[in-house]
């Protein structure tokens, strides 16, 4: 076997343990919080008298997972401005091209132990960011009813994505009473996907037949015709 045909195989070989990793498709510290709506994030707060939405974390009540201190985002008791009041306040990602096997990434904490802090994270197919898409539920972090929410330190959640093409994905904080709420933050969101097998196979078997097509050899001068 030649040492080009060698050197092809390597290369093919190569690009497929390339092609084999996770592709980041998202990736958000919330540095800069007033940016997120020209990056695609949508915030939109459905509670029963909406107050103040989604915001970027104060450092004065505890530090960012990375980056500066303030660097994620946060909501409150203060979604409504009614006692008892309905949380529903709404966290939404830019639209995802997720393919298979998505992988989603977040730290989440919250202030204080006894209050009933609870947020969702939920899944919508396609490019909508209204919040009656969002029927997926992909995973809830603690209650309305206990007080179960991870407090003193961030914590990381890792979730799978159904098959999907494309979709967003939301942080929902939610509570049937806002009395009984404090303060949750969300910081270093990240999506990865592996690429799909058909792609993989496809640049596996174009790389293959570039490596095998013989090259055109010069002819050995001592065979030359004389003149």
């Amino acid at each position: 076997m030649s040492m080009v045909m060698v050197g092809a195989g390597l290369l093919v070989a190569g690009l497929m343990a390339s092609a084999q990793a996770s592709v980041p498709t998202l990736s958000e510290n919330f540095d800069n919080f007033a940016s997120l709506g020209a990056g695609g994030w949508v915030i939109a707060n459905s509670s029963v008298g909406p107050n103040l939405s989604w915001f970027a974390g104060n450092s004065g009540v505890f530090g960012a997972q990375s980056g500066a201190n303030g660097s994620y985002a946060a909501a409150s008791f203060t979604s409504t401005s009614g006692f008892p009041g309905a949380i529903d306040n709404w966290l939404i990602s830019p639209a995802l091209n997720v393919g298979a096997s998505a992988t989603p990434e977040f730290y989440t904490r919250g202030e204080d132990a006894g209050f009933f802090d609870m947020h969702e994270v939920r899944f919508s197919g396609g490019a909508g960011s209204a919040v009656s898409g969002f029927t997926t539920l992909l995973a809830s972090v603690g209650s309305d009813s206990a007080a179960s929410y991870p407090v003193g330190g961030w914590v990381q959640y890792t979730l799978t994505l159904p098959t999907a093409q494309s979709g967003r994905i939301a942080f929902r904080c939610v509570n049937a009473d806002a009395s009984n709420a404090d303060c949750i933050g969300v910081d270093t969101v990240s999506v990865t996907t592996v690429p799909e097998p058909a792609t993989m196979a496809l640049t596996a078997w174009t790389l293959a037949a570039v490596a095998g097509t013989p090259c055109r050899q010069k002819p050995d001068a001592s065979q030359q015709p004389s003149t």
